[in-house]
């Protein structure tokens, strides 16, 4: 069930971003790099650049897309660096995605990741997924418990929905919401996706 909530979440992100029209895709918080693994597939997206925290997690992504530091791939990059700072060289974008990243915040550090990827990369397309708390118990879980040990909080979808329209509502965006995963006509689906258009793209 996870490994296909997964691909359904990676499909779903890709699917979302070819339809965009992308052609430039941040990956923030890229990981082992499944997502860039993914675009880079596709020819429509002309060039990716994932960041992370993790050097662990960056040297992974190098092995896993076969990047050379000695030969640089025109198209494909990775580099380490926080979704929380502001960073001149992230502007300039069509599409930032957040995958499965927004809970390893600290709650008093969301304010500095608005700033850094809303106000400052200011990309025509943000995508956020991020787990729906409410389904927990349908996974089998225990009232509070968290379904990993960096999650800092998990939300239930009227505290996202809440989040994303003030975000979009501070920075010109529009905002839609998308369940991920098989749906529960009470609880929602495992996941959620916040699709985020700046008003001047539309």
């Amino acid at each position: 069930m996870a490994t296909s909530l997964h691909h359904e979440r990676l499909d779903t992100v890709v699917s979302t971003l070819l339809a965009s029209g992308a052609n430039s895709v941040l990956d923030l918080g890229c990981g082992p790099g499944e997502l860039l693994l993914r675009l880079r597939l596709h020819p429509q997206f002309v060039r990716l650049l994932g960041i992370d925290i993790d050097e662990r997690a960056l040297a992974d992504a190098r092995l896993a897309l076969g990047l050379d530091w000695l030969r640089p791939e025109p198209r494909l990059a990775v580099r380490l660096g926080s979704f929380a700072e502001v960073d001149r060289e992230l502007t300039g974008f069509d599409a930032a995605v957040l995958l499965e990243t927004i809970e390893h915040i600290e709650p008093g550090h969301l304010p500095r990741v608005e700033r850094a990827v809303f106000a400052s990369m200011h990309p025509g397309l943000v995508l956020v997924t991020t787990p729906n708390q409410e389904y927990n118990l349908l996974h089998g879980m225990q009232a509070g418990r968290k379904r990993h040990p960096g999650h800092h909080f998990e939300w239930s979808r009227a505290q996202f929905q809440h989040w994303a329209a003030g975000v979009a509502l501070r920075h010109g965006y529009s905002v839609s919401y998308t369940d991920l995963g098989p749906p529960d006509p009470v609880r929602g689906s495992s996941s959620q996706m916040a699709r985020f258009v700046a008003l001047e793209a539309l």
